[in-house]
Parts: structure tokens; sequence; C-alpha cells
């Protein structure tokens, strides 16, 4: 009833201005549909047996009236009979999500309702949306950007963190500022720019006498260079002590800490070549709404679904496209965890990454008659180097110091066109990934190479083809793997695709990272198709999903195995 409320006065608001300035303005109404459905099955061959609702759906209807200087919106969400598997068991049924009404001037926009916020890179603050690794963590309250001038702005909000279809206890406040100093001064050989934020969040705790403050405070500074061809910038965020969860589940009283993390990017660019250095030492830095999480089972919290996270820590690696180079990825590590059964200290991580690209121009011996692009990118990430105490629980980190691996990923990429029509990719990539520091879960480290090739074809009228295909070596876990995948584009609105992932290199004896996910050798085939009018695409297909991680921008979220018929479709209209 409250909603219903709140969303009748956005609309009459919104209504009533329009009303009085019909003649000078004309509305515009938008929006977009999304549903991403899946027909679980029965899979003898794995083990798997259905759901008990074998067809469940995510459908996301957004609506929203734009008039002058106002916009309004809602976005109801269905869950239909239940959400996905492995979705944050708070996604249920059907119900209005978000709502806002909007007011934007050239120096003015202010937000009532749900909105999106980030700050800087997003380490002390970033709600966003990403609906395929479940993640809406909108805040609900207000927030006003003031832009005095195109060289200043200042944003305040206030709001609490969406979790389902409810809100979480924990009050955040925030408050951000971006000046550019350079442009202020008239200075137009370089560019410099500077920002400082603020992030409070405010949480009634059932400790008595806590040895630390319900409001935690979150504090960072950074600042934006470039020249010419060059460019730096830096990041320092630091948040006030606070209860530090002990087993995943309760604050402990006498483990209090501050947190830290320090990001560094630079590079050099110009035509045909690029190099980019990232680094980042984090230390405590998970930072949620609540600091208990809810707890759904023995083994799953609400930490587990990303819910009621308040800052973006991605893992700092390449994306990679091929399949094989997705099974063992690097989650960051920004929390603490002191394991006494596992014997796993850490409390954070340092490390970095390069890429660097090089055009080896045409009409040369190796450019050929078309050119040849080389990309490299290298990235490694340690536990903080320390004295760790596992119980009673407490540790003291050096600064730069590096600690046990957690991670690495070398990788060279070539791609070649051969022609106008023809093109191809090589790629070699070599991981190295302990399990038992990055997921508290088995003893296992595995060292994994990929080689893999990939074949582009056009044809006339929208007609292409795609061929690529990989193969990991790997001396644990599952071991060797092979894949294949094929599309092929009918014309500029029809494709299809075939694919499939081996794991022929099964040993019942090896180290496997989990005994749950599908431990024996398998085909794991997928085909399917899409076809796209406009702004609307319908897709489909059948086929197994491997259990493991999924992950978007460098968050991930875990996916069961499973096997079935999937669907899914997307439009938009305004």
């Amino acid at each position: 009833m409250k909603k219903i409320t709140i969303l009748s006065f956005v609309f009459f608001s919104i209504i009533s201005f329009s009303q009085e300035d019909k003649e000078k303005i004309k509305g515009n109404f938008f929006g977009g549909f999304e549903s991403n459905s899946q027909w679980y099955t029965n899979d003898k061959d794995r083990g798997i047996n259905h759901p008990e609702d074998p067809f469940r759906s995510n459908n996301y209807l957004n609506a929203n009236y734009n008039y002058g200087k106002w916009t309004a919106g809602v976005q109801g969400e269905g869950y239909l009979p239940n959400a996905l598997l492995n979705y944050n068991p708070k996604y249920e049924k059907a119900n209005v999500a978000t709502y806002y009404l909007n007011y934007r001037s050239s120096k003015i926009n202010a937000t009532a309702g749900y909105f999106y916020e980030q700050f800087g890179s997003g380490l002390l603050l970033r709600s966003w949306e990403d609906r395929s690794l479940g993640i809406n963590n909108a805040l609900r309250g207000g927030k006003i950007k003031y832009t005095p001038t195109d060289n200043l702005s200042f944003t305040a909000l206030y709001g609490r963190q969406r979790t389902g279809f409810d809100i979480a206890n924990g009050d955040v406040f925030g408050f951000n500022s971006e000046i550019n100093l350079f442009r202020m001064l008239k200075i137009e050989s370089s560019d410099l720019s500077l920002g400082f934020s603020y992030v409070g969040r405010k949480e009634t705790t059932t400790i008595i006498n806590p040895n630390f403050n319900e409001l935690t405070n979150g504090f960072a500074g950074r600042l934006n260079f470039s020249k010419n061809s060059f460019y730096f910038s830096a990041e320092y965020n630091f948040k006030t002590e606070d209860g530090i969860l002990y087993d995943s589940k309760t604050v402990y009283n006498d483990f209090v800490k501050p947190g830290s993390a320090l990001l560094l990017n630079g590079g050099y660019s110009k035509k045909g070549f690029g190099l980019d250095v990232t680094l980042r030492r984090l230390e405590n830095m998970s930072f949620y709404s609540e600091r208990e999480p809810e707890v759904f089972s023995p083994e799953k919290t609400s930490i587990y679904y990303n819910d009621r996270l308040m800052n973006f820590v991605p893992s700092l690696t390449k994306q990679h496209h091929f399949n094989l180079a997705n099974i063992y990825v690097y989650q960051a590590q920004a929390r603490v965890s002191l394991d006494f059964d596992n014997g796993i200290a850490k409390a954070g991580e340092i490390g970095g990454q390069i890429d660097i690209y090089y055009d080896f121009p045409k009409e040369t011996a190796l450019g050929g008659k078309y050119g040849t692009k080389i990309s490299a990118n290298f990235s490694n990430w340690n536990n903080l180097k320390g004295d760790y105490n596992l119980f009673p629980p407490e540790y003291k980190t050096d600064f730069l110091g590096a600690g046990e691996k957690y991670f690495s990923d070398f990788n060279l990429e070539i791609n070649k066109k051969f022609s106008k029509k023809f093109s191809s990719t090589f790629a070699f990539i070599n991981q190295y990934y302990n399990n038992r520091l990055i997921t508290g879960a088995a003893n296992t480290v595995i060292k994994a190479n990929i080689l893999a090739a990939e074949f582009d074809y056009n044809l006339s009228k929208g007609r292409a083809a795609k061929l690529a295909i990989e193969h990991m070596w790997a001396d644990n876990d599952r071991k060797n793997w092979i894949a294949m995948l094929f599309e092929y584009n009918i014309n500029t609105r029809f494709s299809v695709f075939a694919s499939d992932m081996y794991n022929y290199g099964y040993d019942k004896d090896a180290n496997l990272i989990d005994h749950e996910t599908d431990p024996f050798d398998i085909h794991f085939y997928n085909f399917g198709g899409a076809y796209k009018k406009g702004s609307t695409r319908f897709a489909i297909n059948y086929g197994r999903q491997r259990g493991g991680l999924v992950c978007a921008g460098g968050v991930c979220r875990f996916v069961p195995p499973s096997t079935g018929l999937g669907m899914s479709i997307t439009t938009s209209f305004n």
C-alpha cells in the first residue's frame, strides 16, 4: 500500500506539471522489458534432477515518463513461479521493485525514490544493477547533484539499500565533489582534476558495549592527470574501524579493524601502440549496508549473493572471451578471513595488471597487406604479507609486502586479417589458481595453459561465420579440456550457434576443487539461435550449464550445474 501511495504521488506530480506546460513541451514515454527463462530438465548422465518448479523466469518491466525537466519511472519485477537457480532467495514472486522522480536542469539534478550512484572508482560506494549477476543494490532515499560550472560538481545523498523487494536496515550517507583544477585555472596544455568523497554507514548493533561505533565512516581522495599521450590517476580510500565477521556470519566484538584501498593507474598511447598499468592494494575493504549477513543456509548468506554490497571491487584481470579461459577466474579479495579449520589467513590483496598492444603497420614484413595486431596482458595477485593469528583473531600487515600468491594470468593475442573477408585471432593463456586461498575450499592449486584460435569469415548481405577452437592443459582439478564454438549469421536478423566443452582429461584421483560440479568427464554441449528486429531480440538455446562462476565486469556469481531450455526476450520502446 505504501508503494502504491508513493507511485501515485510520483505520477500525479508529473501529470500536474504536464498540464501546466503542455503547450510548451512534449512528453516522452520510454522503457523496456526483459525476460530470462529456463526450463530445467533431468540429466541422468550428470546425476541432476530438475528442481520442484522446472520452469523458472526472471522478468523486468521498466517504464518512464519524461516531461521537460521532470522524469518519473517505475520498475516491476517478477520471479515466476520462482527465480532462476542460485539467484538471491529474496527475489520472489512479483512486485514493484524501484521507482523514482527526477528533476534535471543545467545545474541541478535531484532524485527522490530509488537511484544509482558511484563515487570515483566505486571502492567506497557504487549502487548499480546487473541482472545477469542478480545485483540491484539501488539506494532508496534522495540524491541531489549541483553543478555550478563545468569544472565543479557536488553530490549529496541519503538512502537505504535495496535487498530483494525490501530495504536494508543500515542508513547510508554520502557526499562527493569533483573539481577540474586546470580548467578553472585555464591551463590548456594538460588536464588535472581532483575528487573527494565521504560515505557513512550507520547501523544499530545488538552487541553490548561494542568496541566500534555504529557509524562507520569512509573517506576517499583522488586525482586524474593527463598530458598529450600520457595519463595517470591515483585514488586512496580509508574506512574507519569496524567489527569484522569472524565465521562469515557473526561480528566478533574483539576483532575490530580499519580498511583501506590504494589504486594507481597510468599509461601511454599513440597511434599503433598502447601501454596501461594498474596497481591496487586492498585491506579489509568489504563494505555492506548491514554488518552481519542474512543467513539462508549453513553454506549461503546474503554475501554469497552480493546482497547489501555497498562498494564495487572488481577483479583487475583480463576479461577473456574464450570459454576455457573462464573456468578458473579470479575474484577480488577484499574481505578478511581467518579460518581456523582450513588454516587460511588473509586480509586483502596486492597486485596489478599490465596491458600492452602494438599494431604492425601495413605493407611490412609482419604487418602484411592488412596489418597485424598483437596484445599482451599480465596480472598477478597475492595475499598481503603480515603476521596473522587465527585465534584469538588478529593480524598486522606490511603496506607493500606480498604474501602467498592467489592468482596470475599471462596471455598473448595476435589478430591477423588475411583479406577483406577473412580474419583470425590466436591466443596463448597461462594461468595459476590457488583455490584454497581464493575460495577457502579444497587445498588445490591449478596450473593451466590454453591455446585458442578464432576464425571469422564475412559473406555478403550480412552473412558471417565464426569458428573458435580451444584446448586447455591443466595439472589438477578436472585437468584437460577441449572446446569448440561455431556461429553463423544467416542475415542481419537471424543467427545460430553450436558449442561444446569436453572435459576429456578427468582423473578421479586428482585433487578436485569440489565434488558437486560435474566430477566426471562430460560434454557441455549447447546450441541455439537469436532473432532481432529493431530494438527487440529473442534468443533460445538448449544445453548443459557447467557449474561454476559466471562473471561480468570483474564481479561474479556462482551458477549450479544444470541442463535445460533457455529463452530470453529483450525490447525497448519510446
